[in-house]
């Protein structure tokens, strides 16, 4: 670190972090966060560039691909905030296995359900029936994750270190979408055919639980919450244990003060608080638009390039935009954000005009490069985006409310897919036109809300920690 860092007001609210202090949490331990994120969105985004493909071979209608999601996403949107709740009582690492193994058992249901039915052992619309039961352990279960992993990190770095923490875990996802796209065709083998990301990263879903069990330290609560006494972190009189308390199993390489036992009880953060309530507002808009792109980019990808008569082809070109499109989202995260010193409310704005500029390329480009072109600049502006938003959420409530926050984050965040992405292909199948102005209008929505109601970068910094 340097030896005169730059103010609160000068410093990135989004940069990514430079490597641990003696404040912030081991190196080890954030690699672990990052690879139960990672692994997450590398395989639903593996999913994501076959499906297409796998919808027209069963000789099924587009729209109907995109609402097998639907029932999932409307779980996740049940089921977040009641998981990130149960965290601060029964633990984060607890959380973060149930949400891998929920992950492992979506995949490896559906893509045996999908074999079967490309097989012609089942018709087609019992094969999405079926698939659409087995998503939904995704939502159930593997909604238990993500929240977990962004509470674990809130609670346990300071907040001058906390957006920069936030903002590798945002950035673990964007990493994650790179890679499955990447590895997708790769994982097409002549055995499993296009079902073969999905067996695959049931695997790579089971290697990552077994490592989350080994190396991340339980953190489940030994004593009632009345039994640990703690001054608010890092306080002006700083924390302190009473003398009767028993360290826990991370103290040994926490730094004196540093609260790691389970969060302080705060009253109930509800959907209407006027601190959060522009922050959902805006993530709610800007993450449908980024969904009825991501719905509709791969089936668009097969009408122009003429990829329907031969399914199994258009693997490679859906992959090779969404991956394109994930390494622009890094280059949001890891590039622009630290270099431009982007705050979350300006990182918001800039996010959604980008968006709208891609979405306008996007929609009218006839060829590869430009379909990837364009998908890449809306992506850059959703990268921008999605992390201006989490931060801001964050900064906006006290330490114990972090838990909470998480799982609105998370809910908002699958809220977005519960019919945005069949409502885009909807669209899009009745006119091209609609469903790109649409998306357009959806991001110029959220720049008006972010422009009249968000709070200033320094407001957010300003506050104090509770």
């Amino acid at each position: 670190m340097a030896d005169n860092p730059p103010s609160a007001s000068e410093n990135s609210l989004l940069s990514p972090p430079a490597p641990p202090d003696h404040q912030g949490i081991p190196r080890g331990r954030m690699a672990l966060l990052f690879t139960v994120v990672l692994v997450s969105a590398a395989g639903n985004t593996a999913m994501q560039s076959v499906m297409p493909s796998i919808g027209t071979a069963l000789g099924v209608a587009d729209v109907w691909i995109s609402l097998a999601y639907s029932w999932s996403a409307l779980l996740w949107v049940i089921f977040a905030p009641y998981w990130a709740s149960r965290s601060d009582r029964r633990g984060r690492k607890a959380m973060m296995a149930l949400g891998l193994a929920g992950f492992v058992a979506s995949m490896g249901l559906c893509g045996a359900v999908l074999w079967i039915g490309l097989a012609g052992w089942l018709t087609p619309l019992l094969t999405l029936l079926l698939f659409a039961l087995c998503r939904s352990l995704y939502g159930l279960l593997g909604s238990a994750a993500p929240p977990a992993v962004q509470a674990y990190v809130a609670s346990r770095t300071p907040r001058a270190e906390r957006t920069q923490a936030l903002s590798l875990i945002s950035s673990s996802f964007g990493l994650g979408t790179v890679i499955g796209p990447a590895l997708a065709p790769l994982l097409i083998f002549p055995l499993v055919g296009l079902t073969g990301p999905f067996f695959s990263f049931a695997v790579i879903g089971i290697v990552a639980m077994v490592a989350l069990r080994l190396r991340l330290p339980n953190d489940e609560p030994r004593f009632a919450a009345r039994g640990l006494a703690f001054d608010a972190p890092y306080g002006g009189s700083g924390a302190g244990r009473h003398a009767t308390d028993k360290p826990s199993d991370e103290d040994a390489d926490t730094p004196a003060g540093q609260d790691t036992s389970l969060p302080a009880e705060a009253p109930a953060l509800k959907w209407a608080d006027k601190r959060i309530r522009p922050w959902l507002l805006a993530g709610l808009l800007g993450g449908h638009a980024q969904a009825m792109m991501l719905g509709i980019a791969g089936f668009l990808v097969l009408d122009r390039l003429g990829l329907r008569d031969d399914p199994l082809a258009g693997a490679g070109p859906v992959s090779i935009v969404l991956m394109i499109g994930a390494v622009a989202t890094l280059l949001a995260q890891w590039g622009l954000i630290p270099i431009l010193h982007l705050g979350p409310r300006v990182s918001t704005l800039a996010g959604m005009a980008l968006s709208v500029v891609g979405a306008a390329i996007f929609g009218t480009a006839g060829d590869l490069h430009g379909i990837a072109l364009g998908f890449a600049v809306a992506a850059l502006g959703f990268g921008l985006f999605r992390p201006g938003f989490t931060s801001g959420m964050s900064l906006a409530v006290s330490r114990p409310e972090q838990g909470q926050v998480s799982g609105k984050v998370a809910s908002v965040n699958g809220a977005s897919y519960i019919y945005a992405p069949a409502l885009g292909v909807w669209l899009y199948g009745h006119s091209d036109w609609i469903g790109f102005a649409a998306i357009i209008g959806f991001c110029v929505a959220v720049m008006v809300i972010g422009w009249t109601r968000l709070d200033s970068d320094e407001a957010l910094m300003a506050r104090a920690d509770d």
